[in-house]
């Protein structure tokens, strides 16, 4: 064995740290997949209830008894502005207390997990006189379950990293690198909607409405992978992919609700662009743009964020650049 084989070998890691290594990257994968959903119940769910203030506060009584924490009640006059609040986002359903039979109003659309848990709960206020469940504003007859906007959360998050990483090996121009990752979001967004859409049911409402949120959250996870990579290379781009990867994609509420996930992470998750892309996608499709603003606000500062790295990378590439070329000069005079 040559000189330098020895030294490569003396360079790489012993067996036992690569297993450990491996060990705890599995370990980190499982707990950050499996974590927000073994700990998945209601936490301060919005819910409206309406009729006699002594039936109000019983009911209040009786869900904080069924699951403390679990839902923060707002009384409201009568069904139809439980109904407006359902619509606008400003909760998740309602309890409508009428003395001939009661009622249950859900929103499968703004969360399938949450209207489960109202549907079993119906049958548990008034076992003598059942309570009807209505579905204000129901998923799509062709996907019930909301199976198609769950399961698009990964794709949506590996789009953005497959697109920052391939355009960091592929291209070398950083300006030509920013054109790229727009370009393909905007690509990425109008077929990723149309198969959610014209294929599996899964959206309603406008499609380009749901292109624009689906491109808009691949071009903020990019850009920002891009500007991470300029500025700190491959270890940037490694983090911020962990981060999105790791974080935004479990903790962005798309197969349940942020209100569904462990104190203070389901927050977390509605500030990175996988969590916001989710709500401002139900938003958009199934409740006429009601509550998307704040969601879009967070894709807006994400993509101002990536730019703003970028330009900063670019920055510091030409820094380097113009005392490269001065020592060259010096050299060739």
């Amino acid at each position: 064995m040559t000189t330098e084989a020895h030294a490569a070998e003396r360079r790489r890691p012993p067996l036992i740290a690569v297993i450990t290594l491996l060990t705890a990257v599995l370990t980190v994968f499982l707990i950050a997949f499996a974590w927000p959903s073994a700990r998945s119940e209601p936490r301060n769910v919005p819910l409206a209830v309406s009729g006699p203030a002594p039936a109000v506060a019983q009911i209040e009584a009786g869900l904080e008894q069924a699951m403390p924490g679990g839902f923060e009640i707002t009384a409201v006059p009568d069904r139809q502005a439980a109904v407006q609040r359902i619509e606008d986002r400003d909760a998740y359903g309602a309890i409508v207390l009428d003395a001939a039979q009661p009622e249950v109003l859900t929103a499968s659309a703004g969360g399938p997990a949450i209207a489960q848990v109202l549907t079993q709960l119906s049958a548990r206020m008034s076992p003598e006189n059942p309570a009807k469940v209505t579905d204000i504003v129901p998923l799509p007859k062709d996907d019930p379950r909301g199976a198609g906007l769950a399961a698009g959360a990964l794709p949506l998050v590996l789009g953005g990293i497959i697109a920052a990483a391939a355009l960091t090996q592929l291209v070398r121009s950083g300006a030509q690198r920013m054109i790229g990752a727009v370009t393909f979001a905007i690509t990425g967004g109008l077929a990723l909607a149309a198969v959610l859409q014209y294929w599996l049911g899964s959206f309603e409402g406008s499609y380009l409405g749901n292109a624009g949120v689906i491109a808009m959250s691949i071009a903020a996870i990019s850009l920002t992978l891009l500007g991470l990579e300029w500025l700190l290379g491959t270890a940037g781009l490694a983090l911020g992919g962990a981060v999105m990867m790791l974080l935004g994609n479990p903790l962005s509420g798309m197969t349940s609700a942020p209100e569904m996930l462990p104190n203070g992470w389901g927050t977390l998750g509605q500030l990175l662009p996988p969590g916001a892309a989710g709500t401002a996608l139900r938003s958009v499709s199934f409740f006429d743009g009601a509550g998307a603003a704040r969601p879009l606000v967070v894709l807006a500062c994400w993509l101002l964020a990536g730019v703003a790295l970028c330009g900063l990378g670019a920055l510091r590439s030409r820094g380097r650049a113009v005392p490269a070329r001065h020592e060259a000069s010096a050299v060739a005079a």
